[in-house]
């Protein structure tokens, strides 16, 4: 599958240059990328406002990007990766520049590929950045937060203009962000809101970047969005993480031996697995930043084994870490 799909893309190449070298150049590395232009909408003054344009070398040949520039200082544009092998991605990041402009304002973004061909794509920004509205600071950034722990940050919002002005609502499409709005002033047309933004103890783990939208009472622009980002860290590590067993003969019996190890010392509360195949010897009570588990499994019915491993712990609010184990046992004929 993957070899057709290299073939038809050197074939759309070799299409594209019969043609037109200008347009050829243009469509066979516009095609990489999943869209070329973004609306900011209408943001606030001094916000955090980014977007990634992600693409992916669809072809055979390695890609290197020679450089990305700017047609306006509004839009500052970056690349996480310059060379890329066939299906290897990267982004190319516009970030809007909400301190130093202000109104409506939009750029190109030229992205300049030198292999395998030349070529120049066109990406394409734009936004209202809103005089009236100021947040301090810019975004919503939590850091590194350890997994199963709260935290939050406070952001606030500064309006000149009506004195009637209000925020109505704050809204997200992610179930982990609680958002507390407090009025701190309100005179000669300047208002001014606490916002308290909670990232929930079960969040998962892992890197996120969301947006939180303001929403007023404007009879024009009404939603203003915030950047929310950070990371959730885990407090346990298991290695292996994919526990191998390998072909195995039914009756055969395979140990191994889990590593789980924490950030501060904790005790292991259960181990779980739903095969009655695995059997394990629980470490001891004694809280260790480092636990080794054993682990054996005796090979049951024919067939493929692919078995998550539960490890509950003590730390924070009962953190837990998996794996999964996975092999094969043969048929009684010998026969995977």
């Amino acid at each position: 599958m993957i070899r057709q799909t290299i073939i038809r893309a050197l074939l759309l190449v070799l299409a594209l240059l019969a043609g037109s070298p200008e347009l050829s150049a243009q469509e066979w590395a516009k095609k990489m990328f999943k869209t070329t232009s973004h609306d900011f909408g209408s943001v606030a003054r001094g916000a955090k406002a980014e977007f990634s344009f992600e693409f992916e070398n669809l072809y055979e040949e390695d890609l290197h990007v020679a450089s990305v520039r700017s047609s306006c200082g509004c839009t500052t544009p970056t690349i996480t990766k310059r060379d890329l092998k066939t299906f290897e991605k990267s982004q190319i990041v516009a970030t809007y520049n909400t301190r130093s402009f202000l109104g409506q304002k939009g750029a190109t973004v030229t992205v300049v590929i030198d292999k395998p061909y030349y070529a120049e794509v066109q990406l394409s920004v734009e936004g209202y950045i809103r005089s009236d509205v100021v947040f301090d600071p810019g975004e919503v950034n939590f850091g590194e937060v350890e997994q199963y722990n709260a935290a939050e940050k406070k952001l606030t919002v500064t309006y000149a203009g009506r004195s009637d002005w209000k925020i109505t609502d704050v809204r997200s499409a992610n179930e982990h962000f609680e958002v507390e709005l407090a009025e701190k002033e309100r005179s000669g047309g300047r208002v001014a809101y606490d916002m308290i933004v909670r990232l929930t103890n079960g969040a998962p783990s892992g890197y996120f970047q969301d947006q939180l939208n303001i929403i007023t009472d404007d009879s024009g622009s009404k939603s203003i969005p915030v950047l929310v980002q950070g990371s959730v860290v885990s407090p346990l590590t298991v290695s292996p993480a994919s526990l191998i067993l390998g072909t195995l003969e039914p009756g055969q019996i395979v140990k191994k031996q889990l590593i789980v190890r924490g950030n501060r010392p904790f005790r292991i509360l259960r181990i779980e697995c739903s095969d009655g195949c695995f059997s394990f010897d629980p470490p001891g009570q004694e809280p260790k930043q480092l636990h080794f588990i054993p682990v054996t499994f005796t090979a049951d019915a024919s067939g493929v084994v692919s078995q998550s491993i539960t490890i509950q712990t003590d730390l924070g609010n009962g953190a837990i870490a998996s794996c999964v184990a996975a092999g094969t046992v043969r048929d009684s004929a010998g026969a995977e």
